[in-house]
């Protein structure tokens, strides 16, 4: 479990995280979004002890970072890409990392492997694509077998069949019990991976939510098209119903509900749909209305 609660943190006259809090539950992958520059980095390294907050708390696993036992073995962390010695294969980094860690040899291939690297491993790091360098320091953020990832926008520079290895890679972690908080500034990016969201921008809690609950936001008016609207608007008259035109309405119901009441009165319906926003329509809909409060 990730707990951060009340954080504020300042750089000069900039007011980086404002009085921020949210829990990260185990067993589950959670989404931190918002815009660049929203505090997300920094809330990251807080919760890491990497920065000290002017106020407020963080702890992982019950305790301040810093009291960890162990702290690399039961939390793995990739903040940014990885920038090894460009000389050095990339099973060398990773070697050195666990032998610093004071880990297992053989955890070095099995991490390799996990982030499907084993054939690039004796490969200088110096030719390794973006991509492939995300991998790389995504597997020396799993040396430890931790129980907790964090982990800044590790999509960057993955394809997307690269973006279906890490969707499958974190479900599974977390299927595993482990606690995973993975940050982005696109929502549609990790709209499949996460079970949770935490929506923060200008340093302030926009909104914490199930990812279902995000998803049913996007859900729209149902649209219908008959010959008789007329008649049919009358019926839904107990609904929020706008005319369209050529015999399309916009309705507040659920499709199922229209269609059924359509089919009891023998009303004919040309075309029955939803009308959807996108996720990022959402996600600007949520920053873009706290930047106006």
């Amino acid at each position: 479990m990730i707990e951060v609660e009340r954080l504020t943190k300042r750089f000069g006259s900039t007011l980086a995280v404002d009085d921020l809090s949210f829990t990260v539950e185990p067993g589950t992958v959670t989404g931190f979004l918002g815009p660049n520059g929203a505090g997300k980095s920094t809330t990251l390294r807080a919760i890491l002890n990497l920065v000290r907050p002017d106020s407020g708390r963080t702890s992982v696993l019950g305790r301040p970072y810093a009291e960890l036992d162990h702290p690399l073995r039961r939390v793995g962390a990739v903040l940014e890409t990885v920038d090894a010695h460009s000389g050095r294969s990339g099973r060398n980094h990773v070697r050195v990392l666990a032998l610093a860690a004071g880990l297992p040899r053989s955890r070095v291939d099995e991490v390799l492997e996990l982030v499907d690297l084993t054939e690039a491993a004796r490969r200088r790091a110096g030719g390794y694509s973006l991509g492939m360098r995300q991998r790389l320091g995504l597997a020396a953020g799993l040396l430890g077998d931790p129980e907790v990832l964090v982990l800044d926008e590790p999509a960057n520079g993955l394809d997307p069949q690269g973006i279906r290895w890490l969707r499958d890679l974190l479900r599974s972690l977390a299927g595993e019990g482990r606690t995973v908080l993975i940050s982005s500034h696109v929502l549609a990016e990790v709209a499949q991976t996460v079970d949770d969201v935490v929506i923060i921008h200008r340093g302030k809690l926009v909104r914490q939510a199930a990812m279902a609950e995000v998803l049913a936001m996007a859900a729209g008016s149902t649209l219908v098209r008959s010959p008789d609207s007329d008649r049919l608007a009358s019926l839904l008259a107990a609904e929020d119903v706008r005319a369209l035109g050529d015999g399309r309405l916009a309705v507040s119901a659920p499709p199922e509900r229209v269609g059924e009441i359509a089919a009891a009165n023998g009303i004919v319906l040309h075309e029955l749909t939803v009308e959807r926003a996108t996720l990022e329509e959402v996600f600007l809909e949520l920053t873009g209305a706290e930047a106006a409060e």
